[in-house]
């Protein structure tokens, strides 16, 4: 009997907590169509979209023509509409095969939609899976997207997803001399915030360099907060292809302006680092051309010699790998940096740069923007959509 009651009661136990779960199941803003699908009734819209914009199984392209919304045009960031294009690559227009939606490139000809292709558009939906660093460059074409719009006097509209790097806000804070398109905002290197959070305060801070109001709405995503770990159910690009590489990419990003291969044209970019003539470590990888991903890398052919990062357990910003990279390269009599401008730009600062030369450690250049770090921290208190911790 004392056996059957206790069984029992541990089916309540967990029926409680299956239910406790399923209440808190994240349900990205694209899914939660009864808060939007009202606000397209009607109106001609544009699309700034790849391939993260899903609403489940489905295409969110596809789900909203099945709902009668009339797409008129996609507008496709870096890496194309679907996704498959490497870093840098040029993309022209196109259109979609299935609905036949014209595609406009926002990484070709033009990174802003002129006012021409804004034309007949009443609202622009943005829909983009982040990473939530800053030089990532999907956050600049959301800026650059919503200044058009600001421009051009239609609606705008943020389908908010998660930050999987969003317990963390280190980095410098981009100085404007140091704006360009690997970072656009007065921002740390990692922001921990949604593009959703951005958005606001883009508009509530003044971020915007177009002139005039901006009708912006951000639908949140349902049941989430910063304690919850979120898994990238889709690579939001080819060279971030698993949750190690987004972890490890704010971290590695900075080795791009160096003579340093962060393993393009591998099977594991962003997980590994390393030189041909300057061994950093006993790792050995050569990078090859991969169409759709890497199609001219960074020592192609080459055997090159450095770190597995794949079972580092590493998130957040670390400095460490940077700073012992620089030292190897000094001892060598080797230059580690070859693109002093466009690391800078990266940084968003030239203090990194500055500091490595100088010989600093890493929790030395690190502590220098700590108070700037929590200055921001505060400034973004009145445009968090989700709890933090």
């Amino acid at each position: 009997m004392r056996q059957t009651i206790h069984a029992f009661l541990m089916m309540i136990i967990i029926s409680v907590l299956l239910c406790s779960f399923q209440t808190r199941a994240i349900e990205v803003a694209a899914e939660r169509g009864d808060h939007y699908l009202p606000m397209l009734e009607d109106k001609r819209v544009g699309l700034v979209v790849n391939q993260s914009a899903r609403v489940g199984e489905q295409h969110l392209l596809d789900y909203l023509t099945d709902n009668q919304v009339n797409v008129v045009r996609i507008f496709a960031p870096e890496h194309g509409f679907r996704g498959n294009k490497g870093a840098g690559v040029y993309i022209n227009d196109d259109k979609d095969v299935k609905t036949g939606v014209s595609i406009v490139s926002l990484y070709g000809a033009n990174k802003k939609p002129k006012p021409e292709q804004l034309a007949d558009i009443d609202i622009l939906v943005f829909d983009i899976q982040d990473v939530g660093v800053r030089f990532y460059t999907y956050l600049s074409t959301l800026v650059l997207t919503m200044e058009a719009a600001q421009q051009k006097g239609i609606s705008y509209l943020v389908l908010d997803r998660p930050n999987p790097n969003i317990t963390y806000v280190d980095g410098p804070v981009l100085e404007q001399r140091f704006r360009s398109f690997v970072g656009m905002l007065p921002v740390p290197i990692l922001h921990g915030m949604t593009l959703g959070e951005l958005a606001l305060m883009s508009v509530g801070e003044g971020w915007l360099t177009s002139t005039g109001q901006l009708d912006l709405t951000v639908i949140p995503v349902a049941s989430y907060s910063a304690k919850d770990d979120y898994a990238l159910p889709i690579a939001p690009s080819p060279n971030l292809p698993n949750q190690r590489a987004i972890y490890l990419y704010p971290s590695l990003c900075l080795f791009e302006a160096t003579q340093v291969s962060v393993g393009r044209g591998s099977d594991f970019p962003f997980q590994v680092f390393g030189h041909d003539r300057v061994r950093l470590g006993t790792f050995a990888f050569s990078p090859r051309s991969i169409p759709g991903a890497a199609m001219h890398p960074k020592l192609q052919g080459k055997t090159v010699y450095g770190k597995d990062l794949r079972h580092s357990g590493q998130r957040g910003l670390s400095l460490d790998w940077l700073v012992q990279t620089q030292s190897a390269f000094v001892q060598q009599q080797q230059v580690m940096i070859n693109s002093p401008d466009f690391f800078d730009k990266l940084a968003g600062a030239d203090v990194i740069r500055l500091a490595l030369a100088q010989g600093l450690k890493a929790h030395q250049i690190e502590a220098i923007w700590q108070q700037e770090v929590q200055a921001f921290k505060t400034r973004r208190l009145p445009y968090l959509l989700y709890e933090r911790e």
